[in-house]
């Protein structure tokens, strides 16, 4: 399997159609390279022992293969992935960011499948022939499937401006022509590869926005209009200071998709399969969620205990209380992952389905409590994180000295490693990649009324209702 530095070395090679404050800027600009390293890391950490095993599959066809390359056919693999993705986020602070590529194959792997089946178009063919380069090269990807929408009343065939969900203009011999946007899209600008789904079930006059394809990150006519965000330390570096954010605008601006690279081709009778690819992808994410946000529980739990403790106030009632709150939703959400295996069905195309009720009670559980928190650990930290000084006065010879002693908490805790917590604890609360992380610990993998609409979609209130007629005497 390949390096990070293999990865690296073909990223800083691609068109710079990556656009900056207006500027076409390369894709080793300093503003990508944190999350660039965190996608090199999920390929050099093959070699550590921790990961090894959960990070190597054997595939059939190819040997070993990465996980987030793989096909999920066993609830071991399921639990892996999820196992895989919690320690992960622990390691880097925040986000993996591969999980979306692979979410969107493990849903094209059940469409295209279904598609072929019913329509007689080679797509299921298609995709097993891109999944063999998705894994032989160790492909990284992302996933673009949220539409800029427009007036959100109106279905995409009402919009004043048809082109505000993405479809297809134009279908030829060798293969079709799309125009349209996609938006949130995360880590687009230091993919190698786009897979493109569409975002919503869809009716009959709206097969035109029923396609899936995928794309290089520079192929003609995409253009990846990016928000970048990161931590920058001064005068001492951390793990935690490399963390960082790529959020993506991308714009198809009548773009050629060939025939070999088209999944869902948006022909009269394909609008269904539009739909269940917007929701299987949506799935397979949000199971996805119940190892990453788990993590991010514990960051915030470790901070929240940390400053507690360097504050001398780790015992108090109020603060073990707290800390209960955040390890509760920490443990429930990776437990809806751990139900969402076990009771996850296998697909006649091979590809095992985590339980919809799990995984979306799961990612809801999460998005529900991401602001509460937040809340606790700024409550725990008091109003430091907003008004810390900067890195070069505390570090400064001359009101350096003054800063420090000042600064002091518990007597055993040098006051340099308050500064330095403080200054995480400030990046976190306080700066703009921590509002982009609060927003996304909230709105990721859909919004939460798309959770509410899967729970009730896939639970049975019929049968609860009998339980409770039958409890009060009401015969049928």
């Amino acid at each position: 399997m390949r390096t990070g530095e293999e990865y690296l070395q073909k990223l800083y090679q691609m068109k710079p159609n990556v656009i900056i404050n207006g500027e076409n800027v390369k894709r080793d600009d300093p503003r990508l390279r944190a999350v660039a390293g965190v996608m090199a890391q999920t390929l050099d950490k093959v070699k550590d022992p921790e990961f090894q095993n959960l990070l190597e599959v054997e595939s059939k066809e190819f040997g070993t293969i990465n996980r987030f390359t793989n096909i999920h056919q066993s609830v071991d693999d399921l639990l892996k992935k999820q196992e895989l993705t919690r320690k992960l986020c622990r390691q880097t602070g925040g986000c993996v960011f591969r999980c979306m590529g692979i979410d969107a194959m493990n849903a094209l792997s059940i469409i295209t499948y279904r598609a072929e089946a019913m329509t007689r178009r080679p797509y299921n063919q298609r995709f097993l022939k891109y999944l063999k380069y998705w894994q032989e090269n160790n492909i990284i990807g992302s996933c673009a499937q949220t539409d800029v929408k427009g007036n959100r009343a109106l279905r995409p065939h009402e919009q004043a401006d048809p082109d505000l969900y993405l479809r297809v203009i134009e279908h030829r011999d060798d293969g079709i022509v799309v125009r349209g946007a996609k938006n949130h899209i995360t880590a687009a600008a230091v993919a190698e590869e786009i897979i493109v789904l569409p975002t919503r079930m869809l009716t009959p006059q709206e097969d035109a926005y029923s396609v899936a394809f995928a794309v290089p990150g520079d192929w003609d006519g995409v253009k990846l209009v990016t928000r970048a965000s990161s931590h920058k330390r001064e005068h001492f570096s951390c793990p935690f200071g490399d963390v960082g954010d790529v959020e993506n605008f991308i714009i198809f601006d009548d773009v050629f998709i060939p025939n070999e690279r088209v999944f869902l081709g948006g022909y009269e009778d394909e609008h269904a399969f539009g739909g269940w690819a917007a929701l299987l992808f949506a799935l397979y994410h949000r199971h996805s969620y119940t190892g990453c946000k788990p993590a991010s529980s514990e960051i915030i739990l470790g901070f929240s205990a940390l400053v507690s403790e360097y504050s001398g106030i780790e015992d108090k009632k109020h603060v073990q209380s707290k800390l209960a709150d955040l390890i509760s939703v920490s443990e429930l959400v990776y437990a809806a992952g751990i139900a969402a295996a076990h009771t996850a069905t296998k697909d006649d195309s091979g590809t095992m389905i985590p339980d919809a009720v799990f995984c979306n009670v799961g990612r809801k559980h999460a998005g529900k409590n991401y602001y509460h928190e937040l809340e606790i650990l700024a409550d725990l930290s008091g109003g430091l994180p907003a008004t810390l000084p900067h890195e070069a006065d505390f570090y400064d010879q001359e009101i350096g000295p003054l800063l420090q002693k000042y600064i002091k908490r518990k007597e055993d805790v040098p006051s340099e490693d308050v500064y330095k917590l403080y200054r995480a604890l400030s990046d976190m609360l306080c700066s703009s990649i921590g509002g982009v992380v609060a927003v996304a610990g909230l709105h990721g993998g859909g919004s939460p009324q798309m959770e509410d609409v899967a729970i009730l979609k896939g639970y049975d209130l019929d049968l609860r209702k009998k339980i409770a007629k039958y409890l009060a005497g009401i015969s049928e």
